[in-house]
């Protein structure tokens, strides 16, 4: 928190090939080690491999997975009397991008013996069709907000 007022979010660049700052957040979210380069190239062979599979443009598969693994309501916990709740609150656009790309690299670095490219086409053909851990993980995220929906009047 700084001292002397509010910090400016700062718009990241556009990815080259597809113009999109998604793409872009997507590509740095995968990137180990500093090698933009193995990353970028690793998520475009993904994207060709889930757009063969499913006949259709590459990158309108990953913006139909992205929406579809993107949570709207997610459980903040919240101290009230020594008690500690869970407390359901909606999920603001920014974060919910942020959290759709933590799953979707995170399940498919998960499935190992395969190349990322492969494993990462099969996670985004996953979620453009609506299935897959990512998916399954947003909704048990719902879950969690609707079990604890008796809690929301303690949101701040």
């Amino acid at each position: 928190m700084p001292r002397k007022g509010h910090v400016k979010k700062r718009q990241g660049l556009p990815d080259s090939r597809f113009g999109s700052v998604a793409v872009s957040k997507f590509v740095s979210s995968l990137m180990k080690g500093g090698k933009r380069s193995v990353a970028e190239n690793a998520f475009y062979q993904a994207l060709e491999i889930a757009g063969e599979r499913l006949n259709a443009e590459p990158f309108e598969v990953f913006q139909k997975a992205m929406e579809n693994v993107k949570p709207l309501v997610e459980v903040r916990p919240r101290r009230v009397g020594g008690a500690t709740y869970q407390v359901p609150v909606e999920v603001p656009a920014e974060r919910a991008q942020v959290l759709a790309i933590r799953w979707i690299i995170s399940y498919a670095r998960s499935k190992k013996g395969m190349p990322i490219a492969e494993r990462l086409a099969r996670e985004l053909a996953d979620a453009y069709k609506g299935e897959g851990s990512s998916i399954k993980k947003r909704e048990d995220t719902h879950k969690m907000a609707e079990a604890n929906r008796a809690f929301a009047h303690y949101r701040w």
